[in-house]
């Protein structure tokens, strides 16, 4: 640790970010407030931005001297956050992390804290509500909140208050992270689920509150979503792959996807290889057409294909991950 830095039993509020110029003041002033209201630190990681964040940042640092930067040369948040608590962690009994490319609303700090009070809970995850402002960007986020799209995970649903094995991450136990030595900085992505996994195995308990929650802001392209859900459902086979585990019945669903496009290509030969992603397409459509009339937006139409995007990338990150582990020689990561 620093000499300059003193110790604070605050939270440690970590925001891990790249190239985040167009969010990062805001969100140092809300969660600067934050931390002044209960102390502790707010420090930002940054992997490399080259738009400016890292010069926003150190603006707002030089009128909080409890407001820090670190330079993430790793890039991915994992490693990110394993250095600001490595370097900052010190004092402090909780970690709160904070995603640059969100909407909080101002009582969130308070809210995780009293909730880990209350429940006991080694970590306190949120569910996520996608929010859009563009045409497409609405579209993509009214596929991410429908269970069509989000396959009925309880973080991307409404919370009632429970316990659950996974969700995402908002606050957790600095003794707990660093029990099962944080996050595995391999992980570019399905990171939280990785160390979810090692958390629950331990004993250590997860409360999806719902008194609170994250408004998250999609992608804007098809282009970048396809490369997302491929990184995610990447993600989701190394968890699978590392500890040996099986996917859960929704998982599942989605890892069938590419194989049924697969199959369909040899409808010409026998009609009924088309079904498996017929049943699919239409289940989507059977989501988007409510929606539309709902809004009274045919624009909405559009969610329907977002979500076959949505589930095709995650299908083809998976079973490209997991084909490739099958290749690589014994004793080397995938």
């Amino acid at each position: 640790m620093p000499d300059d830095i003193s110790s604070s039993d605050g939270p440690l509020i970590v925001v891990p970010c790249l190239n985040e110029a167009a969010h990062i003041t805001s969100i140092l002033r809300q969660f600067g407030t934050a931390r002044a209201r209960l102390g502790g630190r707010l420090v930002i990681v940054d992997g490399g931005s080259t738009d400016g964040t890292c010069a926003r940042v150190e603006a707002e640092a030089a009128c909080d001297p409890h407001i820090y930067l670190l330079h993430n040369p790793q890039r991915i948040q994992s490693a990110g956050i394993n250095m600001a608590v490595d370097v900052f962690g010190d004092g402090a009994t909780y970690l709160i992390r904070v995603d640059a490319h969100c909407a909080y609303a101002d009582d969130y700090c308070d809210v995780l804290l009293d909730e880990a009070r209350a429940t006991g809970a080694d970590s306190v995850i949120v569910s996520m509500h996608a929010e859009g402002r563009g045409a497409l960007q609405r579209a993509i986020a009214a596929a991410q909140n429908a269970p069509v799209g989000n396959g009925g995970s309880k973080h991307r649903n409404e919370a009632r208050g429970e316990f659950v094995d996974h969700g995402h991450h908002a606050l957790i136990s600095l003794a707990a992270f660093k029990s099962v030595g944080g996050y595995d900085p391999s992980f570019a992505h399905n990171e939280d689920a990785e160390l979810d996994h090692r958390l629950t195995s331990t004993g250590h308990r997860i409360w999806l509150t719902g008194k609170t929650r994250v408004t998250y802001f999609p992608r804007s392209t098809g282009g970048s979503l396809a490369r997302q859900y491929f990184n995610h459902g990447a993600g989701r086979a190394r968890n699978i792959l590392k500890h040996q585990t099986m996917p859960k019945p929704r998982q599942i669903k989605v890892i069938a996807i590419l194989p049924a496009v697969l199959m369909a290509s040899f409808a010409p030969v026998t009609p009924l290889a088309a079904v498996p992603a017929m049943l699919w397409a239409s289940l989507c459509l059977a989501m988007a057409l409510p929606l539309a009339l709902r809004e009274r937006d045919l624009t909405m139409l559009v969610a329907a294909p977002m979500a076959m995007v949505m589930h095709l990338s995650w299908s083809a990150g998976f079973w490209t991950t997991v084909l490739r582990s099958r290749k690589a020689p014994a004793g080397e990561p995938a």
